[in-house]
């Protein structure tokens, strides 16, 4: 990890990180509990852990995710990832009344579709070959 990255990484961690992280858990807590959107908590703990420690990392679609991931997803839009990508949103407008806070605005407005759209994606690092692809 390049030390650019880790000092984002812990602004982050200290602005809005734990906050937006700590949703995703609750969020994953309640998957889980209802047993039958066991892949949603899932999914919504692997978002937790990235929304920790997001720079350095970047999401990409997987190959052979098809329909089931679009299904999927509606559901999780009605289930939990409106009130998530909300969340986005409102942690990031007093981020960009600072001047300091103004990329850390921008990256989670970011998160938005990864939080709206988390299945038929990964989570690699922005270091690798066509992770950008």
């Amino acid at each position: 990890m390049k030390p650019i990255q880790l000092i984002l990484n812990i602004l982050w961690l200290v602005f809005c990180g734990v906050w937006m992280a700590f949703g995703y858990l609750i969020a994953a807590v309640i998957c889980f509990v209802l047993i039958v959107t066991i892949p949603f908590g899932i999914a919504s703990a692997r978002i937790a852990f990235y929304v920790l420690w997001p720079f350095g990392r970047t999401t990409v679609e997987k190959p052979g995710a098809g329909a089931g991931s679009l299904v999927g997803n509606v559901i999780w839009v009605i289930v939990a990832g409106w009130w998530l990508a909300l969340g986005h949103l409102l942690t990031s407008i007093p981020l960009f009344i600072s001047i300091i806070g103004i990329p850390f605005g921008w990256a989670n407005l970011k998160l938005i579709p990864v939080s709206l759209f988390p299945l038929g994606r990964e989570i690699v690092d922005s270091d690798q070959p066509f992770a950008g692809r």
